[in-house]
């Protein structure tokens, strides 16, 4: 069993020295979401001009397509 790791900022609120430890340990990029706030995948069937349009917007579809889903049937949040 390994023992529990340092915290990277002391009491004092400073940023301790990083060790080669810590670097070997570390997660690169956002943590994981817990399960049920996780993006489903789903297959949809859309017209060919919808997906023209949409397309036209340049990158992010799916987050325009999220956004426009949610404003259509009231959610709020992300």
């Amino acid at each position: 069993m390994t023992s529990p790791r340092e915290p990277l900022i002391g009491p004092d609120g400073e940023v301790r020295e990083i060790t080669a430890d810590d670097l070997k340990n570390a997660r690169r990029g956002r943590p994981p979401l817990p399960p049920e706030a996780r993006k489903k995948r789903v297959q949809l069937m859309l017209d060919p001009d919808v997906v023209e349009k949409l397309r036209a917007g340049g990158r992010g579809v799916s987050t325009r397509v999220n956004a426009i889903l949610r404003k259509e049937l009231g959610l709020t949040g992300s």
